[in-house]
């Protein structure tokens, strides 16, 4: 039996299993992609993923990598790549020998420090690329965006050994295309996020909205959370096709969340919107 009754997203070729909820677990796979956003506390469904993409410290999103890399080497698997803030990376191999004297083996694990700026390849083509939030000190945002290479113009008409020419002398005859497909901002507070062309134009942007309630503005900002009027703010000049919502509370109902998102964006906006852990209706 599965650890857990994860949500379920589909979006074109991609499916979204995840669960988020503020405070209590965050954690949202893409299978398709290979790739693993945040790591909750490690759901059984998800250990086959083969990256883990950790934005911060906090353990409702990362409390579960030791379990995912200890399972993976139970089952048999490679131990996979865990990225995760450089600033982290210390500590996490603490917990990761302090968990190997309690099992009494020493559990085989590939960190990766990850910086703004930073990439890290997935597949041949594949790439996360790493960018800033404002969360906890050295917290990131992941944008997985595949990288092609696109035949100059005016090489359109040469055959295959001339282009083979071309390349042994040293001629670039390409250029790089980049498409964004799926931004993850985990936790922040407001960052004008259209100001990153890759996040700003990603297929897919999953964004958290923890406060929904008029008078909890405060709250978001001395919590580093967003705000709905904060994120209504920033989805009107986003070009996302779509967008999941995530890291709703419990001290907000859902039926609620859907009122107050509905009349917070605009139609257009909210037409493409769903919130992850709304079961019982799609936003969309």
């Amino acid at each position: 039996m599965p650890s857990h009754n994860l949500a379920h997203v589909p979006i074109d070729d991609l499916d979204l299993l995840g669960y988020s909820v503020a405070g209590e677990e965050t954690v949202v796979g893409v299978p398709q992609l290979d790739v693993c956003f945040d790591i909750g506390k490690a759901p059984d469904q998800l250990i086959s993923i083969n990256h883990v993409l950790i934005t911060h410290g906090h353990m409702d999103h990362s409390a579960g990598f030791a379990y995912y890399l200890s399972q993976r080497n139970f089952s048999g698997m490679a131990p996979g790549m865990v990225a995760a803030p450089a600033n982290l990376i210390p500590a996490m191999r603490e917990i990761l020998s302090a968990w190997g004297h309690l099992d009494g083996n020493k559990i085989p694990a590939n960190l990766v420090g990850v910086r703004p700026g930073d990439e890290v390849q997935i597949k041949p083509n594949l790439f996360a690329r790493v960018f800033p939030v404002k969360h906890s000190p050295g917290a990131v945002g992941y944008c997985v965006l595949e990288k092609r290479k696109k035949l100059k113009p005016e090489y359109l008409e040469l055959t295959g050994p001339q282009i083979v020419e071309l390349k042994k002398q040293g001629i670039e005859i390409d250029y790089p295309l980049e498409f964004p497909i799926v931004s993850y901002l985990g936790d922040t507070q407001y960052v004008d996020f259209c100001q990153l062309d890759y996040v700003d134009h990603s297929k897919i942007l999953i964004a958290e909205c923890t406060f929904y309630e008029v008078d909890h503005a405060g709250r978001a900002e001395a919590g580093r959370h967003m705000h709905v009027k904060e994120l209504a703010h920033l989805l009107s000049c986003m070009h996302n096709e779509h967008i999941v919502i995530t890291h709703t509370t419990q001290r907000t109902p859902m039926q609620e969340v859907r009122r107050v998102l509905e009349e917070a964006l605009p139609p257009e906006v909210f037409a493409k919107t769903t919130i992850l852990m709304d079961r019982k209706r799609r936003a969309r």
